[in-house]
């Protein structure tokens, strides 16, 4: 069966694209942005892929069309799609139809951390040797890819409230049916989709809705919108886990001020200790949630932490990209000011007092359209130096947010004029934490760059 695959080159479609190759399917797809590293990974795969989306690419019709979510009506393949009645259904649809049906499916959803809890849920179940698939928003070092078909039964997903297409405005989420479901948090997010944070609570909602009565939900206990979705209705045992004892979370720990070690607990119980790569209590609370979730796949505890110090990071979370001059610079997928504020807490808990620059693209359709303007000042207050790019279509005026953190606040309108700006205030011994949901246009190396050459 041909399957070709609209918006191909998104993490998400890429990853959809791997499994279909995975399971036997002849592969092609389209987007509008074809370039390294997916346009590549792609390639390995022998996946055909083409540049834009000409309605010709539908000559010879594929048997089925997988529909990205960045599609929209108007463009010229999507008109010739419906016109010719060719067989279509979006990308979460296809991947519950042909991958998801018949396997236990372990789900990680909310506003952070889906990505890191995802990629730790996974990696236990695999050093537990159930060799699960996955299909996962990052690349986690310990596979070094972001989707595997895996063996049955076990499928980890990364489950994103996100809209899943033009002609289906439901979140992603609803279309995975998981047995086992992580509710790390949820916060207001992706203002383009909802209007308020109720219309969010009702999504998840629904993803409660379907989680069988013999599953489990492993929740954060200490999030009150959670609690408050839960209280809709909820037909499922739950779990909960916090970074501090509460009724209500049997799962605890207490960690060191940077959280690389960290006592885990089971209610009372000592179940062990973590020594691991991670730092920052929200990473603590991710490894919890997937020990719970791993436990109720079947594995135990001491497997679950021996697996978490075996476990070497995601690309683009806390990345270590180079260090020159003694200027360390990190890459960071933070762009919410909640995890902007755990991402600058745990690098200066292990940094102490040396001096930290953050950096912040506001590239989501949230942060461009102005909706955190008034908490996004104080969630980067932890740096000691701060730098805001300013895009020339950004719908808001940033300097506000530079204004408010006073002396330290910098806006910067130009990238390569960024890195040269921030080349020349970092000192040896500094560390440069680079924030952004995109590729920011590589600055990280253009700094680097800027550093070495620097006198």
């Amino acid at each position: 069966m041909h399957v070709h695959i609209l918006g191909v080159c998104g993490t998400f479609m890429g990853g959809v694209a791997a499994l279909a190759r995975a399971a036997g399917f002849r592969v092609t797809g389209s987007d509008s942005n074809v370039y390294p590293p997916m346009s590549t990974q792609l390639e390995a795969l022998g996946i055909e892929v083409t540049e834009g989306f000409d309605a010709a690419q539908l000559e010879p019709a594929p048997d089925v069309v997988v529909v990205g979510n960045v599609m929209t009506r108007g463009q010229l393949v999507v008109e010739a799609l419906l016109e010719r009645g060719i067989p279509y259904l979006s990308g979460p649809e296809w991947l519950a139809r042909e991958v998801l049906k018949d396997r236990w499916v372990l789900a990680v959803a909310g506003t952070h951390g889906k990505t890191t809890t995802s990629s730790l849920l996974a990696w236990i179940l695999e050093h537990a040797g159930l060799s699960p698939g996955f299909l996962i928003g990052g690349v986690p070092a310990n596979f070094g890819l972001s989707a595997r078909l895996g063996s049955a039964p076990f499928f980890v997903i990364e489950a994103d409230e996100y809209d899943t297409a033009f002609f289906d405005k439901r979140a992603k989420f609803v279309h995975y049916r998981p047995r086992t479901l992580i509710l790390n948090n949820l916060e207001f997010d992706h203002a383009d989709i909802y209007p308020d944070i109720a219309s969010i609570q009702r999504q998840f909602h629904h993803l409660v809705r379907t989680v069988p009565g013999g599953g489990r939900i492993v929740w954060n206990a200490a999030d009150g919108r959670l609690r408050e979705t839960l209280r809709m209705g909820c037909w499922t045992p739950l779990e909960g886990f916090a970074r501090e004892a509460r009724a209500d979370a049997l799962w605890t720990g207490r960690g060191a001020a940077d959280f690389s070690s960290f006592d885990v607990f089971e209610g009372e119980r000592l179940r062990g200790a973590v020594q691991w790569s991670l730092i920052g209590a929200h990473n603590m609370e991710n490894a919890l949630a997937a020990i719970a979730a791993a436990r109720h796949a079947g594995v135990d505890v001491p497997s679950s932490i021996e697996a978490l110090a075996r476990f070497t990071g995601i690309a683009r979370r806390m990345q270590l990209r180079g260090e020159v001059r003694g200027v360390r610079v990190y890459d960071d997928f933070a762009h919410h000011p909640t995890a902007i504020t755990s991402t600058i807490d745990g690098l200066r808990k292990r940094v102490g007092g040396a001096r930290l620059i953050a950096v912040l693209e506001p590239r989501s359709h949230t942060m461009r359209m102005g909706v955190h303007e008034q908490t996004l000042a104080p969630s980067l207050a932890g740096a000691d130096e701060v730098w805001l790019y300013a895009p020339a279509d950004l719908g808001w005026d940033i300097s506000s947010v530079a204004g408010a953190l006073g002396a330290r606040g910098h806006v910067s309108r130009d990238v390569d004029a960024l890195a040269g700006e921030l080349a020349a205030a970092a000192h040896p011994g500094d560390h440069v934490l680079v924030m952004s949901n995109g590729g920011f246009g590589g600055l990280h190396g253009k700094l680097l760059t800027a550093l070495g050459a620097a006198r």
